[in-house]
């Protein structure tokens, strides 16, 4: 019988590609967590069957159609201890990640790791023997690098809502603006985070625990064709094209290789130019900090924790879409000198940084 695997974050765009390739290749399902979307939780239990399932507010669980229902972030990690699946797929959203992520790989379970978070919080305290990339740049690096030595590491950035809009505009952008991706419909915190290239700074981090190396950088490539390229110590530069579809660094990420088509070929003609743009600061003002972080990536709990609230206060109207690197970049210089010792540590910094963010 086939080897299972629990899914953290079923109904959102990765968890549901993910169930697309379980059914493909007729991997079991053995336990499902999800968020607020009960209804096609519902859905999802009554195909694959799940001997576990996990929610994350508990007042949700007389809506669940099974009988063995975990709640809360404790309810989580308890779900991990019952499984017996070699293979977690985390695909939490935000710091919610990062303690299922550390439960599985002490459960000695492989992570499938779709949940930036947990890198950019504790990647100091994360086994990567234990890690394989989902995000289709850091599974682009991986797929390029192989056993070559390289010299530098570039991940592309689509550019976010406001890519095109006019600086002075920008000030006066909603939250309904941000979410107006250019090039596909995502969570409302991965779109805003790109939006201000939170993410990308993110993934640079993540690139750094993964690849063991801080010569990255990350460049505008407005069609979202490429999602890597790497930068060879013989001097050649090669690049990964792919389709926007997460189901290849999915299915690799399950099955170790894939040996057929799982894409359509991309279409060199159809894609015709291809034109790459700097990242600047002008108009993301995050990436101000992009060098120091990568020498003091320690300081992800900061960035990480100011950007939750910062975003929450711009939901609700309480900032500016600049006012939120405004929070984020005062909290990085208030908490610079802060490093961890331990797991318990991030929590206590990740909590005051919170408080600091929320007043100001």
């Amino acid at each position: 019988m086939k080897a299972s695997i629990a899914i953290l974050g079923s109904t959102g765009s990765i968890g549901v590609n993910t169930l697309l390739i379980a059914q493909r290749y007729d991997i079991p399902i053995e336990a499902l967590v999800a968020g607020r979307n009960i209804d096609l939780l519902n859905q999802q239990i009554a195909t694959h069957k799940p001997k576990y399932v996990a929610i994350a507010h508990p007042a949700d669980k007389e809506r669940v159609n099974h009988p063995h229902v975990f709640a809360g972030a404790e309810g989580i990690l308890a779900l991990l201890e019952q499984c017996q699946s070699p293979t977690i797929v985390n695909a939490l959203v935000g710091y919610a990640g990062l303690a299922p992520t550390l439960k599985s790989i002490e459960l000695g379970k492989k992570v499938a790791l779709a949940n930036k978070e947990s890198l950019v919080v504790g990647g100091e305290f994360i086994d990567m023997e234990h890690i394989v990339p989902i995000d289709s740049e850091h599974f682009g690096l991986w797929y390029l690098i192989g056993e070559r030595p390289f010299s530098k590491l570039y991940i592309t950035a689509s550019g976010g809502a406001f890519r095109d809009w006019e600086i002075e505009k920008m000030k006066d952008a909603t939250f309904t603006d941000a979410l107006n991706h250019p090039n596909w419909s995502m969570g409302n915190k991965i779109t805003i985070d790109s939006a201000t290239m939170t993410n990308k700074l993110f993934e640079l981090l993540e690139a750094k625990w993964l690849f063991d190396t801080s010569n990255i950088d990350a460049v505008i490539e407005k069609k979202s064709m490429i999602h890597a390229l790497t930068e060879f110590k013989d001097g050649s530069t090669t690049a990964h094209f792919a389709g926007v579809d997460m189901k290849l660094p999915i299915a690799f990420a399950l099955r170790g290789k894939v040996e057929e088509e799982i894409l359509p070929p991309v279409n060199l003609l159809e894609i015709g130019a291809l034109e790459f743009l700097p990242i600047t600061a002008a108009r993301y003002p995050i990436w101000d900090i992009k060098e120091d972080i990568l020498k003091n990536p320690q300081l992800g709990v900061v960035v990480n924790a100011a950007n939750e609230i910062a975003i929450e206060k711009f939901q609700q109207g309480r900032c500016s879409f600049f006012g939120m690197s405004e929070i984020v970049l005062g909290a990085y210089e208030e908490f610079h000198d802060v490093k961890a010792g331990n797991v318990q540590e991030i929590i206590e910094i990740d909590s005051e940084v919170r408080t600091y963010a929320t007043a100001l």
